[in-house]
């Protein structure tokens, strides 16, 4: 059991997180005494979808203040006007769990309990949860969902858990009528992960319309499988990259999805996959602390880029990250630029390396992964 550093919440919650991230075993270990609803039992949400009602007769004599879990909330929407009325009148409490917002996001009549419950996420394990004892040549080709990182086999994990979210995820709630189609666009959006994204490009691969390229991508989105790395504009600057870049959200799971898993990570996988593991580690960093900060990249049509761009309310910190054992001074040459436009006093730069040592160059804080990693979680990074 790893402490996971997500902080129980006081007030009803949404909570979000893909699959074989941990949730059910969060919610037990924070919320022993909760009456509980798992809908992943056909036939409690058959029961339920077809009499919400029986929700608020069976709970409305429980005390104020008394928690509730309904595990998987997505497969019996509905049940929210119920939770609604529970929380207004009863002042019950509720963790509705769910690994797809797809149904409550975009249903229509959805009762999104306005601002009644707040939203949160729990992601794979991060390196403080793991006191830091990571192996990066684990954790690069395999990722960090839990299972992943201890289980004896987690090539043969991950390939099922691919499989399982096509079946699970996409058939069962009828995402997507053509699985085969589905199925070649998840592939080659996982061999384009931490890219610009060329939807046009992926379309023409994959034998789809653009259309159902941008549909696929909004699929991962809401089930959380990944999310959009958006393109930072510089105002000084005219000819600057505005496609996003899409993260998968965790390198293992996006190996398993282009079937490198039997296979040692090559030299141009290294860098896309040290990329996902930083900025998950920091979407979870901003996430558990609340501090809530968009992320953003920067390129410019030359070939000049950032890899992180944050805006703090202290100021900017600008991240460059590379997959390699020594830092090269060219390395810094999109943090250069981009320092140079938001101003010197207003921007901290940190270059990120697989090496063993840190260094202070031109102002820039090369560090190696762990020293930036406890640095994040320490709270010096993003403050």
């Amino acid at each position: 059991m790893y402490t996971r550093l997500l902080p129980s919440p006081a007030q009803s919650v949404f909570l979000f997180g893909p699959r074989g991230t941990g949730k059910s075993t969060w919610i037990r270990a924070r919320f022993p005494n909760a009456v509980t609803y798992d809908l992943l039992d056909t036939g409690e949400v058959l029961r339920l979808n077809k009499d919400p009602q029986v929700l608020y007769s069976e709970l409305a004599t429980l005390p104020a203040g008394s928690w509730v879990v309904i595990d998987e909330v997505q497969k019996a929407p509905q049940l929210l006007n119920e939770v609604h009325r529970l929380i207004e009148s009863n002042r019950l409490r509720f963790v509705l769990s769910g690994s797809s917002a797809r149904k409550i996001r975009r249903g229509r009549d959805v009762n999104l309990l306005a601002g009644r419950a707040i939203t949160t996420s729990l992601f794979p394990l991060v390196s403080a949860e793991l006191d830091f004892k990571l192996e990066l040549e684990r954790v690069l080709p395999f990722g960090a969902l839990p299972v992943a990182v201890t289980g004896d086999n987690p090539q043969e994990y991950l390939r099922t858990y691919a499989e399982t979210y096509l079946i699970q995820e996409v058939q069962a709630e009828a995402l997507t009528r053509n699985l085969g189609a589905f199925a070649r666009f998840l592939e080659i959006a996982a061999r384009q992960n931490a890219q610009v994204t060329n939807l046009t490009g992926i379309a023409r691969d994959a034998g789809i319309n653009r259309q159902t390229v941008q549909n696929h991508f909004e699929i991962l989105t809401d089930t959380l499988l990944g999310y959009w790395l958006p393109a930072w504009k510089l105002k000084s600057s005219t000819k600057q990259v505005r496609q996003s870049k899409f993260y998968f959200f965790d390198c293992g799971v996006a190996r398993a999805l282009t079937g490198r898993l039997p296979y040692p990570p090559v030299t141009e996988e290294l860098g896309p996959l040290l990329e996902t593991f930083i900025l998950n580690e920091l979407r979870a960093c901003l996430s558990y602390t609340g501090k809530h900060y968009p992320l953003y990249f920067w390129r410019n049509y030359d070939g000049t880029e950032v890899d992180v761009l944050c805006e703090t309310a202290t100021g900017f910190v600008t991240l460059e990250i590379k997959a390699a054992t020594r830092w090269d001074k060219r390395f810094n040459r999109g943090l250069h630029r981009v320092r140079d436009a938001l101003g010197k006093g207003k921007t901290t730069c940190y270059g990120i390396y697989l090496g063993e040592r840190p260094a202070l160059r031109d102002d820039i804080h090369i560090m190696p992964v762990l020293d930036f990693l406890k640095g994040l979680w320490g709270g010096e990074i993003l403050q």
